[in-house]
């Protein structure tokens, strides 16, 4: 009966947006991939808004849900009848009052199963595509025949294109660039690549008073040259975002100087490798969003590279979601925990794999992430850079609460909401 429901209440929520985008025509911009989609909308939001009046998906609403609820203005209303009267008063007044609406809608799209993206593209087609990475072993690959399905699935946005249209990927990507040949459109690429229309280079740690507070690079576009800094979190990966925002501004006329100027403000999600004053003058790279085998690997190739630790700890939950690559991907990563980090800690029991394969690095095993919130505090010593990592049911931000030192920076954390809270 729920599902029945949930369908339902779907079925007109896609018709209800669908008629507003009817009305208003904004221009819409979808970003899709399988990692950093979240941060790349902030990114590309922070920089259109120089010219545009822009709206952009909230956290990460990318779902048949989560993307009428961007269209409408409202908030996702959970289990709340009178929040859901809010988004039937809202919806009717979007479409038989006037009203200001935004020009430009930055819509973060994802696939959890075959066909999500189907649904999505259905309420709105898109003017303009940026796709981040799809890498070799996607999240959510269990419920699909083939790691290759996922990524058509994700890349799919493009084939809505109009011809000439803007498509930007990035140019690290294989699979990207092989899909991206077949269309039409106009393609600007970005990431560290040679090739690449906008190109990040000497990426480094950025420091502030001798300490890391975040990353820094020089970006070149075309015969230009500019350096941007993104504070509070750490590893190349935060840095692809802005490269692909500026992308974003070349597509739709606004000059690079203007651009990296607005990225000035932006700051990656809650749980996006952030960093914390962690217990015992420790730091913690708070990256407890989620955790898929590619995602995993850059943070653990951030953590090996962290200068001036003492000791680099690596706390690691489960991957979820993986099918049947989850037990070699799991062994792979835990082989590279042991590369990166003096210590693995490991939480769950597919994330158990990390510490049998972690060579000589020490070692620790917990149930869940409770158990771990409950030993880890007293056993961090000063110096240590402390990895927290894991998929989004493991719920690794308790453990990054548990390791602050400031508890004022508990409502930095991801997954904070009280609906969330009430699923302790």
């Amino acid at each position: 009966m729920k599902e029945i429901l949930k369908t339902i209440v779907a079925f007109l929520l896609a018709i209800v947006a669908r008629a507003v985008v009817h009305r208003y025509r904004p221009t819409i911009v979808m970003v899709t991939g399988s990692v950093g989609k979240t941060s790349t909308k902030g990114a590309v939001a922070a920089v259109l808004e120089i010219r545009f009046f822009v709206r952009a998906s909230e956290k990460s609403f990318n779902s048949e849900f989560g993307v009428p609820f961007t269209i409408l203005g409202v908030k996702n209303p959970w289990g709340n009848p009178l929040a859901w009267l809010q988004v039937v008063k809202c919806a009717v007044g979007l479409l038989l009052l006037p009203n200001h609406y935004p020009k430009m809608l930055v819509l973060e799209v994802g696939a959890d199963r075959p066909g999500d993206l189907a649904k999505i593209l259905r309420i709105a087609t898109p003017h303009a595509v940026v796709v981040t990475r799809l890498p070799e072993v996607p999240v959510h690959v269990e419920a699909y025949a083939s790691p290759e399905q996922v990524r058509e699935e994700e890349f799919s946005p493009a084939y809505a294109l109009p011809a000439a249209a803007p498509l930007i990927i990035s140019a690290d990507d294989p699979y990207t660039l092989d899909s991206a040949v077949r269309l039409p459109s106009r393609i600007l690429t970005y990431g560290t690549s040679t090739d690449a229309r906008v190109r990040i280079e000497e990426c480094d740690f950025y420091l502030e008073d001798g300490k890391v507070a975040g990353m820094q690079a020089v970006v070149r576009e075309g015969g230009e040259k500019r350096k941007i800094i993104v504070k509070g979190s750490v590893g190349v990966t935060q840095l692809l975002p802005c490269a692909a925002a500026l992308a974003a501004a070349e597509a739709f006329g606004i000059p690079l100087e203007g651009a990296v100027k607005a990225l000035e403000g932006y700051k990656p999600p809650p749980g996006r490798a952030r960093l914390f004053a962690g217990v015992n003058d420790s730091i913690i790279i708070d990256d407890s969003y989620n955790a898929s085998p590619a995602a995993v690997e850059e943070a653990l190739a951030t953590l090996r590279i962290f200068p001036g630790a003492k000791r680099r700890i690596a706390v690691l939950g489960d991957m979820l979601e993986l099918g049947r690559f989850s037990v070699i991907e799991h062994e792979r990563v835990g082989k590279l925990a042991r590369d990166s980090s003096n210590l693995v800690a490991s939480v769950g029991i597919r994330a158990r794999a990390f510490t049998v394969t972690s060579g000589d690095a020490g070692t620790l095993v917990f149930e869940d992430s409770k158990a771990a919130a409950l030993a880890l505090p007293g056993l961090v010593k000063a110096g240590d850079v402390i990895l927290v990592k894991g998929s989004e049911s493991i719920r690794t931000e308790r453990i990054v609460e548990a390791l602050l030192a400031n508890r004022a920076d508990v409502s930095k954390l991801v997954r904070q909401d009280p609906e969330w809270k009430r699923k302790q």
